[in-house]
């Protein structure tokens, strides 16, 4: 599981969005978002620099 701090989530639209492209890589990946804390977990095969590739390309940067 992966963890990242991603601090340009401010709604539920913005953890759709990662979500989204998460599955787009992989349809599996387990993801819980919490925009309170602005964390995104990760359960999936895919590395942590694909998935930290997902978020950028939805728009949201990684700290």
């Amino acid at each position: 599981m992966y963890q990242f701090n991603v601090p340009t989530i401010a709604c539920s639209a913005c953890a759709t969005a990662i979500t989204q492209a998460i599955h787009q890589q992989d349809p599996q990946a387990q993801v819980v978002i919490t925009v309170e804390s602005q964390h995104v977990q990760v359960n999936s095969f895919l590395s942590a620099a694909i998935i930290q590739q997902a978020i950028e390309a939805a728009g949201h940067e990684v700290a």
